[in-house]
């Protein structure tokens, strides 16, 4: 007898709760939506004034290297030398031959890093890069 009064006290549910679920996606949300900008540039460069504006280019299509003032190198935020960084670049050309290697250096920055990085794309037939600039400030 017992064991048929167990069997009746159980309750079978009908609907699922979804505020959990909710509560989930919002905070996923909320932690995205503060780690995009970190993710971005993690690099505080101070780019010359120049250029014109960048073409229709897509995000998988691009490649940024970046040069601090004091010549270190970093390839997509990760700091590289220049060796690792013609590996990295090699490996992506062949994976997408739309590439587009934006070079981005300090104002202060010795050029002569930046040409080191235009040298091994030239060797290695990487002929699509660029040299990010900011806008020019309108003269008054």
């Amino acid at each position: 007898m017992r064991r048929a009064s167990q069997r009746n006290s159980l309750v079978t549910l009908n609907e699922i709760n979804i505020t959990p679920l909710l509560d989930l996606a919002f905070v996923l949300l909320i932690i995205f939506i503060i780690t995009r900008p970190l993710i971005e540039q993690n690099i505080k460069l101070d780019l010359p004034a120049g250029g014109s504006a960048a073409g229709k280019i897509t995000k998988e299509d691009v490649a940024r290297v970046e040069v601090t003032a004091d010549g270190q190198f970093y390839l997509e935020g990760i700091p590289a030398t220049i060796p690792q960084i013609e590996v990295q670049l090699v490996k992506m050309y062949a994976a997408n031959p739309n590439l587009v290697v934006h070079i981005a250096g300090d104002k202060n920055t010795i050029w002569d890093h930046g040409v080191q990085v235009i040298d091994l794309c030239k060797r290695n037939n990487i002929t699509r890069f660029n040299i990010r600039t900011t806008e020019p400030k309108p003269n008054r």
